[in-house]
């Protein structure tokens, strides 16, 4: 692999792999975007033509020794067998969250990553926000003390296509498991019990899916601390996503970017401007600073700071809320796995 400049491949033409294709084919040094595939190949083609790149089917681009690392941004259910061909092709991966639906399909792949010894990394981009990072980095520096408390609220501003819900693993798997994922980071602390309550508040068809659009989770940390996870899939007032940790010194915390810094006060009362709609416009620079670590790992010959082990606590965070959702009982992290 080239140390001055990283060719990528990306697997998967929907709006994740167009928006990291957008990125890396103009916005992240280092890196430039080399060819792009999809199941659909119309979807390729019109990706690839807009990126000025090839179409190239998953086998060509496996193969071309122009391509360094293999972004995945396809469905979930295509996750293992891509890593483990990747894998075998000694390309270095990265991989959105999560992994797989079921703990020993990861277990597969990340066997797979450790037998071919190629870099991996995890799509967990939120540790790469500077708002976020910064809260981390007040506990991790001590300013905080001990973390007694941490509150991460991630609410979307419209429920997903009944479509998309039901091939997406559940609330838990498909967007907890980023807020599960911050737990960890911000508090620096494994977590030993979970305790999850839900409900369908918004879309009665969810139900009919197994699926919820509300959720409330509390997690139990090694080192005392207690977090708790609020989710919605419906706030109309924009994206929400916010990070608070309480400890004996300090309070540190994260608020949500306004697409502008005006005010607006008259006799109605005072205004600022709207939140971001979605998750490309409110983590775009999380998105590019997470593209410059995995550059920088791959340059430096360091581990991606994102891990497969990242990846799968995740998802055994998140299968252990469904137990206690679907059992009505604190779970122990041990009894998944």
């Amino acid at each position: 692999m080239a140390a001055s400049c990283v060719g990528v491949g990306i697997v998967g033409a929907g709006r994740i792999g167009t928006m990291h294709a957008r990125l890396l084919s103009a916005e992240v040094p280092g890196a430039r975007l080399v060819a792009v595939s999809d199941a659909v190949g119309e979807l390729a083609d019109e990706l690839a033509a807009a990126c000025g790149v090839s179409a190239l089917d998953t086998a060509q681009l496996l193969g071309d020794p122009d391509v360094d690392a293999v972004a995945i941004c396809s469905p979930t259910g295509t996750h293992v067998e891509l890593i483990t061909a990747a894998a075998a092709s000694g390309k270095a991966i990265f991989c959105e969250k999560p992994i797989s639906l079921e703990l020993a399909e990861v277990d597969r792949a990340l066997d797979a990553v450790e037998r071919a010894q190629v870099p991996f990394m995890v799509g967990f981009n939120r540790r790469f926000d500077p708002a976020h990072r910064a809260v981390r980095d007040a506990v991790a520096s001590g300013v905080t003390g001990p973390p007694h408390l941490l509150r991460v609220t991630s609410r979307d501003p419209e429920p997903p296509t009944l479509a998309y819900a039901s091939s997406s693993g559940g609330l838990f798997l498909d967007m907890t498991i980023h807020d599960f994922d911050m737990a960890r980071y911000v508090v620096g602390s494994e977590v030993v019990e979970v305790y999850a309550r839900g409900a369908v508040r918004l879309v009665p068809a969810l139900a009919e899916l197994g699926d919820i659009d509300t959720a409330v989770v509390t997690l139990a940390h090694e080192n005392g601390c207690l977090s708790v996870i609020d989710n919605s899939r419906q706030a109309r007032y924009g994206y929400d996503q916010r990070v608070e940790v309480l400890g004996p010194d300090a309070l540190a915390a994260s608020e949500n970017p306004l697409s502008n810094t005006a005010l607006v006060a008259d006799g109605a009362g005072t205004r600022r401007a709207v939140l971001a709609r979605f998750f490309v416009e409110r983590y775009k620079t999380s998105y590019l600073s997470q593209w410059a670590a995995f550059v920088t790992a791959l340059n430096e010959r360091e581990p991606p700071p994102t891990s497969g082990a990242d990846g799968r606590a995740a998802l055994v965070l998140g299968l252990a809320a469904g137990r206690s959702l679907e059992e009505n009982r604190q779970v122990a992290v041990t009894e998944i796995g």
